[in-house]
């Protein structure tokens, strides 16, 4: 049994004895409606507030929900930005192309570097993964299966979150009336991931990019947490981790995380006995994805093909 098997069949029981299956109709472990990755459905947008940063700046989150009857597979998108920018916004195309074919897709902002370094973005998404176990099924979502998309720094706080589910740093803040939900995922998806946070500081020391060295240095407070909160090194210090399926995009030309750190981490992953695909895509740099092409739209195929995969084997 690895502990992401052991670890969802605790957050089964856990959400039965909270009463979510009897007051939503679902049953934990019969949830798992057909998702077809070429269905096309029409969806709502809506927004909802999410919680409040340290310094009082209200976080919002997105809502991209297929319109049915559901439960449909339920996303947690982790917008990038280098820790310092962006917001809900940023995968906004990706979200809705997700979403079309039946998949719950919510957006949040997360905490800033200048608001706070980390891990303060990290506790985000942790609470964020629980409060949507707690919301997923007023919005036609499945409770009992939530994944994560995150690109490039989000892709960095997923891949923590999936690793340290219940690290007691990033289940800082309580879910009111959710004690007992935690914050395990099913699986994990990401664009252009910060798999080895010092690989890529070093890439932007070599090509002298000023602005990506003083985001490291806002965000990694103190300097000694970029080594361990560094997602290869947490691997090769063989700290306890739970491993769950993980898809990682790679643009062939980005010059912003390299190719070459990032298999290097796919390997290590594999090693570690994990589950993770990865996707090589050619001609394209690091946010390929913003402009429509071939590659945007066979990442988009990409992302719903590994979720139908995960739907089914879960």
């Amino acid at each position: 049994m690895t502990p992401h098997s052991s670890g969802r069949r605790s957050f089964l029981k856990t959400m039965s004895a909270l009463g979510v299956a009897g007051a939503t109709g679902l049953k934990a472990g019969a949830a798992n409606a057909a998702y077809n990755p070429a269905a096309k459905l029409d969806i709502k947008v809506s927004e909802v507030e999410f919680r409040r940063t340290a310094k009082g700046r209200q976080l919002m989150a997105r809502i991209y929900q297929p319109q049915g009857t559901g439960p449909f597979p339920t996303v947690l998108d982790l917008h990038g930005g280098a820790w310092n920018n962006k917001d809900r916004h940023a995968e906004e195309p990706m979200d809705r192309a997700i979403a079309a074919s039946g998949v719950l897709v919510v957006a949040v902002d997360l905490t800033l570097a200048p608001e706070a370094p980390y891990p303060a973005c990290v506790q985000d998404a942790n609470y964020g993964v629980r409060w949507l176990k707690s919301k997923a099924a007023q919005w036609s979502g499945d409770p009992f299966r939530i994944g994560i998309y995150g690109s490039s720094s989000g892709g960095h706080v997923a891949e923590l979150l999936a690793l340290r589910p219940h690290d007691p740093r990033y289940n800082a803040y309580a879910l009111e009336g959710g004690a007992n939900i935690d914050a395990t995922v099913t699986w994990v998806a990401t664009r252009s991931p910060i798999s080895n946070t010092f690989a890529r500081f070093q890439n932007a020391e070599n090509r002298k990019r000023e602005s990506m060295i003083k985001n490291n240095k806002t965000f990694f407070v103190p300097w000694e947490t970029i080594h361990e909160a560094n997602p290869q090194e947490i691997l090769e210090r063989r700290e306890k981790v739970t491993l769950v399926p993980l898809l990682v995009m790679q643009g062939a030309l980005d010059d912003n995380v390299l190719p070459s750190a990032q298999e290097k981490f796919v390997a290590t992953y594999k090693a570690a006995g994990g589950n993770i695909e990865y996707h090589l895509f050619p001609d394209s740099e690091h946010e390929w994805v913003a402009k429509p092409g071939v590659q945007t739209d066979r990442a988009r195929e990409t992302v719903k093909a590994f979720i139908a995969k995960n739907q089914r084997s879960s």
